[in-house]
């Protein structure tokens, strides 16, 4: 059952997060604010802030809101400009919506730094795992070779205000419409709010409307176990083919049904280190460049266009290697 959380309240939850722990006087205050607290994905992404902190020395943490709601990220990061942060790392809901609020920081003298917002503007580098486009047309090469390139599909995004999810499902949409041509897409785009109960209501929908239907691809990492849950209830794992960002710890137990057939992912853990080292380079007056070496696994040779910062950082993974990877 869902829990209704008031907007005040989960202010005040994140608000206690937010308190940073006391540091010795040469550390950085740097604050990761994620797009939603206490999910699978940005717990994992806190192990890598976590490890950024114990290894040198700074004061890094990362909090994020109770619900998945743009307001309240930007009264988070309100609260981070307060407290007077060095470095602003922040994976937006909506990169529209605090384009505002990181103007202030960077007013402010806050270095920002951006993940999954490509077109961010009030960012100094805005971090890719990959190019997202490609990663959307991979995920769809993989689903139409299930689905035997034919058939109904559908696409789901955690938010219709976010960019990588929308590039991700466009990405793969082309490619569809591309290679594809037997294949229909059906319906518009179908949004989560990031929660696996909503993908499963949306995904009941889905299968209530077009029976027929051999295809969903999710975008948010609660996407496919929640469309996984609903295919199960129907006993319709054999007839559909179901794809999406997500994680083995949340998608696993439904890739050993067979009710999700795969997925895709970067490793939220690196990618939360790489926004701390960039913004501590940034702020130690160390150049970005094209091609350096962030020194993790992903981002050995990264491209630099402008203020986007691309890894090759994803992996596929399905019931047959899913046991390599314990996160």
């Amino acid at each position: 059952m869902k829990h209704l959380i008031t907007t005040a309240a989960a202010l005040m939850a994140t608000t206690m997060l937010a308190t940073p722990v006391l540091a010795d006087a040469h550390s950085k205050q740097m604050a990761t604010v994620v797009k939603i607290d206490g999910i699978a994905w940005f717990n994992r992404m806190r192990l890598g802030v976590d490890e950024y902190a114990a290894e040198t020395g700074n004061n890094a943490y990362l909090v994020g809101p109770a619900q998945a709601d743009p307001q309240q990220q930007v009264a988070l990061i309100e609260d981070m400009i307060a407290q007077g942060v060095d470095a602003l790392l922040v994976v937006p809901m909506s990169p529209e919506a605090i384009e505002p609020v990181l103007g202030r920081a960077m007013d402010a003298g806050i270095t920002v730094i951006t993940h999954e917002a490509a077109s961010q503007e009030n960012t100094l580098y805005d971090i890719e795992a990959f190019k997202n486009e490609d990663f959307g047309a991979n995920l769809m090469d993989r689903m139409a070779a299930c689905m035997e390139e034919e058939g109904e599909y559908a696409v789901f995004v955690g938010s219709l205000g976010s960019q990588t999810h929308n590039q991700w499902v466009d990405g793969a949409i082309a490619r569809q419409q591309e290679a594809y041509p037997n294949m229909t897409l059906v319906g518009d785009k179908n949004e989560t709010a990031d929660d696996q109960q909503q993908a499963y209501a949306k995904a009941q929908e889905v299968l209530r409307a077009f029976p027929n239907i051999k295809g969903l691809q999710g975008s948010a990492s609660t996407d496919v176990a929640g469309i996984g849950l609903a295919i199960e209830e129907r006993g319709m794992e054999d007839a559909t083919c179901v794809f999406g960002t997500s994680l083995p710890s949340i998608a696993g137990q439904y890739m050993e049904t067979g009710a999700v057939d795969g997925i895709g992912f970067w490793d939220p853990k690196i990618a939360g280190i790489a926004m701390n080292k960039v913004a501590m380079m940034v702020m130690n007056g160390e150049e970005i460049t094209d091609g350096m070496d962030l020194g993790l696994e992903g981002y050995e040779a990264v491209t630099l266009e402008g203020k986007v910062i691309t890894g090759k950082a994803f992996v596929d993974v399905d019931a047959s290697n899913m046991g390599e990877y314990d996160f």
